[in-house]
Order: C-alpha cells, then structure tokens, then sequence
C-alpha cells in the first residue's frame, strides 16, 4: 500500500464516522502505521492536522443539516460531538464568521472544507483520456475559441485568503453568493442573455488588498451595450485554452466538491507536469442538465 492510501483510507473512515468518537491511535493502527508517522503523514498530505481535519469536517456536515434539517440546533451539536451549543457556536463561528442561528436563517453559501481524493495527486492523464474520481469525471483537452463572447452580468472583489483552494480558508463563499444575486436578478436584462449560457470569471484584482474580481453572468445574444446600472460587461478573449470538462452527479456536488477537485489538479498536478502557464484568470462555463448529468468546464488561456 502506498501512503497516500493508508492517509486515503483514514479520510474515508473519518468520513464515515463523523457523528462517531474517533481514536487517532486506532485510526492508525487500522491502516498499519504507528501514531507519530500516521499523523505525520496525515498533516503532510492533507494540510491539517487529524483532530483539525475532522472538526472541519464536522462543521461542514453540521452546516448541511442546518440547512436541511429541522433538528434543534443543541441537537445538532450533539450528533456531530460538540458538547454544548456554546461550544458549537464558538466553533462554528471562528470557521465561517456567522453563528449557527444565522446561518439557518439566511443560509448563505459557505465554503467548507471538502474530503480530499488524494490518489488525484499521483496519476497524470494525457489530454482527451476522462479521469473517473468518487463519481466525477475529469477530461482535459485544447480549444480555440476564433471569436470573443460577450457576457453581462455582475461582478464583486473576492479576498484571496477567504476562497478555496486557494487561501484554504473557510467562510461565506462569495462567489456564491453572487451567483445568488444574479440568479435573482438576471430577469431585469433576460432579454439580452442566452439564458443557459451562463460564466463565471476569476482574474486579477487588487493586489496590495489581496482580492481578486470574480464576475458571474450569462452569454450576450448580441453584442450590445446594457444600461442597467446593475451589470457590468465581460469578454472571453479569443485563443488558444486549456480547457477541463467536469461531469458530476448533482448541481451541488459539480459546483463544490467537483470544481475544487479539478481547480487543485489542474494548477498543483496537471500543468505542472506538462511545464504549461497559462494567464492570471479562470473562466467557468455551465451547461444546462442533460441526462441527468450536470456538467461544465474550466478555461485556461495558455
């Protein structure tokens, strides 16, 4: 067995037994390492310690059946070993700066910490082979777009160390929450917009803040100019991209767990290992459901 799946196979554990005591001797044990190297490894290979690694884990199961439960809040704490609603509070609040109350009252999005597929580390595929990982599937291929695209919408400076995976930091997602807002507005100019076509749109913002702008809207029918005061107007430049299709099995776990996954290997594994660079922005298209298969892609301009 390599490292990575005895760490691999702990995760999956603690995955399975969130609302359980979990023994970091045991843990161990299970996969045949002593405790000092198992939570020396753990903390190299998932960048938190165990007993870090399965508070958040907790946390972010807990806010899930904040979300969708009507379970009594203490309750909830309860389930997930939190020993009073005081201390789940606390907790909760230092890794999303709101309180578990406000939370399920306005149930804005979050950004929680995900359970890490590490074997995505150590396999490399060629362009146009799918690589299949806990349901999702990865192909990584090469076009070139001959004409710019035009897209309104609305745009918002998002702090770097507040966005995952890129500053690891949990919070309310802001991005997120922009596409709440536009979602909830785009009607206003829905005849201007090819509905379906909807882009997200990560590029540089203001370094000596340590933001980056992040712009959310739906593909222009024609090139026009929009009034409304609300939105702001975006290009996707002709070129040549690198260009990661993502297919998932719902809307939530393609826009979660499914795009961090593929944002970690595309810039920690995948360009890397094929010596590419590609320009300081993402672009994120959305495609609508088709056989029940939810699906979009990651633009990299080379």
């Amino acid at each position: 067995m390599h490292a990575w799946e005895a760490i691999q196979t702990a995760v999956d554990y603690i995955e399975d037994h969130l609302k359980d005591e979990i023994d970091t001797a045991t843990l161990a044990e299970t996969v045949g390492l002593s405790p000092f190297y198992f939570q020396r490894l753990f903390a190299r290979l998932v960048n938190k310690t165990v007993g870090e690694y399965e508070k958040m884990r907790r946390l972010a199961r807990a806010a899930k059946d904040l979300e969708i439960t009507d379970k009594r809040i203490l309750e909830i704490a309860l389930d997930y070993g939190f020993s009073n609603h005081a201390n789940f509070t606390r907790a909760f609040k230092k890794a999303y700066g709101i309180t578990p109350d406000e939370y399920r009252k306005t149930l804005p999005l979050l950004n929680t910490v995900i359970k890490p597929e590490l074997g995505m580390n150590y396999v490399v595929i060629d362009e146009g082979i799918p690589l299949i990982v806990d349901d999702i599937v990865l192909e990584i291929n090469r076009k070139r777009l001959n004409q710019k695209e035009i897209y309104f919408g609305l745009k918002a400076e998002v702090p770097v160390s507040q966005q995952t995976p890129v500053g690891e930091s949990t919070g309310v997602d802001i991005p997120g929450q922009l596409w709440k807002q536009f979602h909830n507005k785009k009607k206003l100019i829905e005849n201007y917009l090819v509905p379906e076509a909807e882009l997200g749109m990560s590029y540089a913002g203001n370094t000596q803040n340590g933001t980056f702008s992040y712009f959310t809207g739906c593909l222009a029918k024609t090139v026009t100019e929009i009034f409304h005061h609300s939105f702001v107007r975006q290009e996707l430049s002709p070129g040549e991209y690198i260009v990661c299709s993502i297919e998932a099995e719902s809307h939530e776990k393609l826009v979660t767990v499914a795009l961090d996954q593929a944002l970690r290997y595309l810039f920690n594994i995948w360009l890397p290992r094929h010596n590419l660079i590609t320009q300081p922005f993402s672009a994120e298209k959305y495609y609508p459901v088709s056989e029940n298969i939810y699906r979009m892609e990651i633009w990299l301009m080379l």
